[in-house]
This record gives structure tokens, sequence and C-alpha cells, in this order.
């Protein structure tokens, strides 16, 4: 017989444990903080009709599909984001789940789109919305999230940069590109990766922008400076547009509010370049950087989105919300060394020392286990040193050694891993002192 030689394909990856650990971590630091804004658990389907995909991201999510027949012959593809599928399922379930209507996402998603780091065609996202209602509050709201789960996973040197499409669109009208807009804006989400140069070709050639044209989006773009400067000299560009202008209001309000919140002013920003690359997106914009690897990308995007529902439904479902991009996030945690590098959830080994013994051993696993602290029992009887170098390469917190003068005596060794320290303990004080071990 010949061995099929094992292989990921291009684009996918397999997760050891020790980055699964982590990734599960995650997850949970992200359920957490959505559950504690009252945001509720939803779930839809990986494969959808195709129709309810496409020309909702553009052009590129379109030609990143994958999508082919199934034995039905029905045309579905499967899902590029969690927020399409959303408003698919809110214009579904109406009825049932009324408005406003928060939930939260986590699931995996497929781009076939060209790997790069950080960046996989199937990856996972976790995403949080509140769908039904215009209300600026959540859009501020959705920031205030944005900021305490990049808080909440560990991070102290992040900006939130924030941006709103109307301010964008605002200048196309002011201009004569607004009938234009989609193609442009794609273009201006690229220029943090290729430059300005290569934008203002691609707006001339996808969009029709003459060279002038593209050079005021682009000067537009390049202002910077603290949030009141800059949309001082954003209102003096508009020229009094009425698009425009209600994104400067609403840009007001938000930064208001998150400095009587009390977020770090050095955390959230306003940056007028930022466009968002898929088409929906109406209002408010999000994305997060790491400041001591800007160079991942965004690790946390998202923004507002009035008009994605209304192709499912005449009933009005605004929507804003933004999603944590994993698999990115993990890539950058790796890189930035902040992973643990522990392959096991449990922080106790018992060593099977003396194989007559093994019912004792996994005895004392489940006495651990039932006061909540996670234990692994060696299967089988082998040298001690080997076992430690298997505790050791795992990542245990501690050991637990018992042989026959132990069993005589009701007592436990207990090796520190870390420390390299070992104690004798009686068995009845055997769980408050790995629990004191474990918290170390």
């Amino acid at each position: 017989m010949t061995l099929i030689k094992p292989q990921t394909l291009k684009g996918f990856r397999d997760y050891l444990p020790g980055p699964m650990l982590a990734r599960e971590a995650l997850v949970e630091t992200a359920r957490q903080v959505y559950r504690s804004y009252g945001y509720s658990p939803i779930d839809t389907p990986a494969l959808e009709y195709s129709e309810i995909l496409l020309g909702k991201g553009g052009d590129e999510s379109d030609k990143q599909l994958f999508r082919f027949k199934d034995q039905g012959d029905r045309d579905v593809a499967m899902r590029f984001d969690l927020t399409v599928p959303f408003a698919r399922f809110a214009a579904e379930h109406l009825n049932e789940i009324g408005v406003p209507f928060k939930r939260y996402h986590i699931g995996t998603v497929w781009r076939a789109e060209k790997p790069q780091r950080g960046r996989y065609r199937e990856f996972m996202q976790c995403d949080f919305d509140t769908i039904g209602t215009d209300s600026a509050a959540s859009d501020i709201e959705t920031l205030f999230v944005i900021h305490d789960l990049i808080e909440r996973i560990g991070f102290t040197k992040f900006t939130v940069r924030v941006n709103h499409r109307q301010l964008l669109n605002g200048l196309l009208d002011v201009i004569g590109l607004g009938d234009k807009s989609a193609r442009v804006l794609r273009a201006l989400d690229k220029l943090g990766k290729v430059g300005r140069d290569a934008v203002a070709a691609e707006m001339q050639e996808a969009a029709g922008a003459t060279a002038e044209q593209a050079a005021r989006v682009l000067d537009f773009a390049a202002l910077n400076g603290d949030p009141a400067t800059v949309l001082n000299g954003v209102e003096a560009l508009l020229g009094g547009n009425e698009r425009g202008m209600a994104g400067v209001t609403l840009l007001r309000d938000l930064f208001a509010a998150a400095e009587r919140a009390g977020l770090p002013r050095e955390r959230i920003a306003l940056d007028v370049s930022i466009a968002r690359g898929l088409d929906y997106y109406t209002g408010t914009i999000y994305e997060t950087f790491l400041g001591d690897l800007p160079q991942i990308g965004s690790i946390c995007s998202g923004g507002r989105y009035d008009n994605l529902a209304a192709l499912f439904t005449n009933q009005p479902l605004p929507g804003v919300g933004a999603s944590l991009g994993l698999d990115r996030l993990l890539a950058a945690m790796e890189e930035l060394k902040l992973l643990s590098g522990e392959q096991t959830p449990a922080p106790v080994l018992v060593v099977q020392f003396d194989e007559s013994r093994v019912a004792e051993y996994l005895r004392i696993g489940r006495v651990l286990r039932a006061a909540g602290l996670g234990t692994e029992v060696f299967p089988q009887a082998r040298p001690l040193k080997k076992q430690l170098q298997y505790a050791d390469r795992k990542g245990f917190r501690a050991a637990l050694i018992a042989g026959e003068r132990e069993f005589a005596e009701g007592v436990w060794q207990v090796k520190d891993l870390r420390a390299q320290s070992q104690q004798t303990v009686a068995e009845d004080a055997l769980v408050a002192t790995i629990a004191a071990l474990v918290r170390q």
C-alpha cells in the first residue's frame, strides 16, 4: 500500500495543544467580555446559499468565496465572515429575537485569499453586534467593548483607530466622486499596504478619478493630530456637506464619551484614512493595532452597517459591531513571545510509580478533580525520570509521587516542577497544598 503524504492545504493549518490552549483562552476571554455587556450567543451554518453571501462584501469578497454545487445541485458557499449570515439570521428570526438585539458569535469562516503572516484561508472570528437600532450609543459601546476586550486579553499598548464612512462619502460628494464611493474606498483601504502612489493609480483606473481628485482624497486621509484638530480640518474640507457633517457630529460625541468613561487617550485615535474594505459599512468604523507590533495589521475591526439586512427584509435593521481576529492575534502573541508554551490544561500529573497501585493513582486523580484541580494520571509505570521529563515538556505545575513507603504512611511527595523543590504532604492536606501551589 502506498502511503499518503500527511500535509495540510495551503492557507490552512493544524493547531497543536499549546496554540490551541491559548486559542481557547482567548475565546473564553472574548465570551466573558461580550456577556458582561449583555450580548447573547448564537450560531449559524458554515454553508449558506450563494445568493446570501454574493455581493455583500464587494468584488474581492466574491472572488474569495469557497463556492460549489452540493449533492442536491444547490448553489452554496462557505461563509466569508459572520456579519452577513447574522443579517440573514436577524431577518429570518426577527419575531423571535426582537430588537434591539445584541449577539456574539464565535465561529470559523473561509476566504480563498493569498495567505500571509497571521492570515489563513480558514480562520476563527469572535464577533459581537447590536442590530435594530441606529443610536449613537451603540457605536460608542462598540468602542468600549473593543477596548475592554483587548485590555482583558492582557495588552496595555494598543490603539483603536476610529473613522466614519460619512466623512469620506461627504468628501467624495464635494469633489464629484459620490457615485463611485465603493471603488474609491476599496482602493483607500489598501493605503497602509501599498502606499499613496499605488492607491492613487487604482482610484484612477478602477473608479475613473482624475489625478487631482485622487490627490484630494489622499490629502484628506493624511490629516492627523488629536481628534478635535482633525475634525476641525475635516469640517473645513467638507464645506458644510450634510452627510459628512453628520459623521463629524457623531465622532465628536464618541470621543467625548470615551473621555468621560475614562478610556486612556493614547488608546483611542481618529484616523480618517481607514475605510474598511467591505462594501456594507455605512458609518463608524474601527481598526485596532498593537503598539508593539503594528505591522501585523488590525486585530479587531468592524463598523456600522445600516443597509445590510435590508437585502433580506423590509424591516429596518441597522447594525453595528466588530470582530476579534483570533488567528492574527495569536500570530502576534507568538511573535511577541506572550504564549506560555503549556501543552496541557491540567496543572497536576500523578506519576505511576508502582503498577500494582494503579487504582490508588486513579483514585487520587478523582479526588483532586473533585476539588477543581485538573489532574492527569500517567497511564503506565515507567522510570521516574522519564515521567518527570514528560511533565516538564507538557508544562505541568506539580507532580505527585508515591511508592510503597508513602502508601504505608498515608502521604504523597509533591514536586514543584517550576521551583524544582519537593515536600512530603499528608493525603488529607493534599488538596490545600496543591491548590496553593497552582495559584502561585
